[in-house]
């Protein structure tokens, strides 16, 4: 059977209060008091829990993380930044997969009892009123990674510059005619990402002389099937593009699919870029926005720390930047 604290107390013959100081390491413990107390946590082999610990200094030693859709290889990516920040701490990672409104109704409802954690990030969610309203209420520390509110810390990657980039590799090639595939924008979490690098693209052409054709543009589920349907759409037309950019990897892998249906070869035919970096793209070859996904998680849990131990402070918003890397789907558009 584990040793308990009552059991490191008995045998260092002082009061389990005692015990909890030193191993909170608090001042006011008689120094040769504190080495006995050492001595018998060494021989009884005595590792407290962090629950325990937690209750002994008034706080929980846990951080919720709340993401939509955790089986998306981006938000696995960024939560193993989170975690591997919160491995060097005392507190531990409780993740929330929220994938309907009323789920994310639920979890904040649970998360800001005051009870459960000491902070919280949000992974591509941005609160509405009632969701910031809960918040307050309950003077919870919460960080956003991937999403936009004035009135909390947030990591962000420069979407906008990802969508620029990606045109600006392509005109570099030799390219006029660039799609663009997009996600149809989620009314429920209100998720930027994809409308701002679509935003990037249009001002990236324009600054080019050139437009964005409505038929290029492509907008529906973030989905790997969809993405394979919207590339052979665009195949189809009487003057097809040469180049498509895809809002994520998972869209520029089934825009790959779709374009092997069509009988069209990449890059000899087509080139294609996609978002996010992924393992996989560098397996693929896949030409892709590369944006630091594990660095936003570690970026995120840097904050909320800050605001844990310092209290209310004012809203930080840390800006991680992009960058183009190019494999073996981008080429020079065919003669």
């Amino acid at each position: 059977m584990a040793a308990t604290i009552r059991d490191v107390a008995r045998l260092a013959g002082v009061s389990r209060g005692t015990v909890s100081r030193v191993l909170n390491n608090q001042p006011r413990v008689d120094p040769q008091t504190r080495v006995r107390v050492l001595q018998a946590i060494a021989d009884l082999d005595f590792a407290p829990s962090s629950l325990a610990r937690g209750l002994s200094i008034g706080k929980t030693l846990s951080v919720g993380v709340v993401v939509p859709f955790i089986t998306r290889a981006s938000v696995v990516e960024r939560l193993r930044g989170i975690e591997g920040a919160l491995s060097t701490t005392d507190y531990d990672l409780v993740v929330f997969n929220v994938e309907t409104p009323q789920r994310l109704d639920s979890v904040l409802r649970d998360l800001t009892r005051g009870d459960r954690v000491d902070g919280m990030i949000l992974v591509g969610i941005r609160p509405g009123a009632a969701m910031v309203a809960a918040i307050d209420r309950a003077s919870l520390p919460t960080v956003l990674i991937d999403a936009h509110h004035p009135g909390y810390s947030r990591v962000v990657t420069n979407d906008l510059q990802g969508g620029k980039r990606a045109v600006e590799h392509l005109l570099g090639l030799g390219h006029r005619r660039i799609a663009f595939l997009g996600d149809t924008p989620n009314i429920a979490w209100n998720y930027p990402a994809s409308r701002l690098r679509y935003r990037g693209v249009r001002i990236a052409l324009r600054a080019a002389g050139l437009e964005l054709a409505e038929s290029y543009t492509m907008m529906g589920d973030p989905g790997r099937s969809r993405a394979r349907e919207a590339a052979r759409a665009l195949l189809a037309l009487p003057t097809p593009p040469t180049a498509i950019i895809c809002a994520s990897d998972l869209q520029a892998i089934g825009a790959r699919e779709g374009a092997r249906d069509m009988g069209v070869e990449v890059p000899e035919r087509l080139s294609i870029v996609g978002y996010d970096d992924l393992e996989i793209a560098s397996f693929l070859g896949l030409t892709t926005i590369h944006q630091p996904l594990f660095e936003s998680g570690v970026s995120g849990v840097g904050l909320l720390l800050d605001h844990m131990a310092l209290g209310s402070r004012r809203p930080v918003r840390e800006v991680l930047d992009v960058e183009v890397i190019a494999r073996s789907t981008t080429g020079p558009p065919p003669v």
